[in-house]
């Protein structure tokens, strides 16, 4: 951490950065790297065509089913630190106060495992349940997935990829350590992820960074391609969903 956090003092050392704005010091081959964009690019636009009569239907359900818009924006953390518009469907009824999401995000980062685990200490559960904010239809939509589906056009804004960490938001960022902050410096945020896959809500905090720390460090072309797979398989089972 104390390596970590020299590093990060000496890449603002005499520069205009926004804070918490880190150097990206990429180090995968560049045609790789295009060849993922171009990835992201080709798939956003078939899964947003091939999931559109979808995305209509949930559209017009989230409308009817509690006033507000269709669409939930939230400024999320991307590469490198920099904030950028986050969508998904509507879940939540609007002005909502998110004080409990705070207080959980707070406990998870910082270990406070027994005061927050939905399971038991053989098979613990580290996800807010029994969420009262969230409307009926949001139930369904997030057991599915199906409101992550706009996330798409993030995707195609270039401030998203497929598959990398998930971004977090200002206030979650806000409680990361040092070490954590290596997540958001050199890759996109991903709809989905080696955690999702791996993991999901039966991992701690400080393992789901390892997680994505080790895509970080292995990441292929071939691994996105089996997170990909993976993720399918997860979505139609409903892992980690409930």
């Amino acid at each position: 951490d104390r390596r970590f956090d020299d590093l990060v003092r000496e890449s603002m050392t005499g520069r205009e950065m926004p804070p918490g704005v880190l150097d990206r010091t990429g180090r995968k081959s560049s045609v790789a790297l295009a060849t993922k964009r171009l990835i992201d690019i080709v798939g956003a636009l078939a899964l947003l065509i091939v999931s559109s009569p979808l995305m209509i239907v949930t559209a017009l359900a989230v409308k009817l089913s509690s006033p507000g818009p269709v669409i939930f924006r939230q400024t999320r953390i991307g590469r490198g630190g920099v904030p950028f518009a986050f969508y998904k469907f509507r879940s939540m009824r609007t002005n909502s106060d998110d004080r409990v999401h705070r207080e959980y995000v707070a406990k998870l980062i910082a270990g406070q495992h027994d005061e927050i685990n939905q399971g038991n200490a053989d098979r613990p559960v580290y996800k807010l349940k029994s969420d009262s904010r969230i409307t009926s239809v949001g139930k369904i939509i997030r057991k599915t997935s199906i409101d992550e589906l706009p996330q798409l056009i993030n995707v195609l804004k270039g401030d998203m990829s497929l598959v990398g960490p998930r971004p977090p938001i200002l206030y979650e960022a806000e409680k990361y350590q040092s070490w954590h902050m290596r997540r958001l410096q050199e890759v996109r945020p991903g709809i989905t992820g080696l955690w999702q896959v791996a993991g999901r809500s039966k991992t701690s905090f400080d393992d789901m960074v390892r997680l994505d720390l080790r895509y970080i460090r292995t990441w292929s072309l071939w691994l996105d391609v089996k997170i990909l797979v993976k993720t399918i398989v997860v979505v139609v089972r409903l892992d980690g969903a409930d």
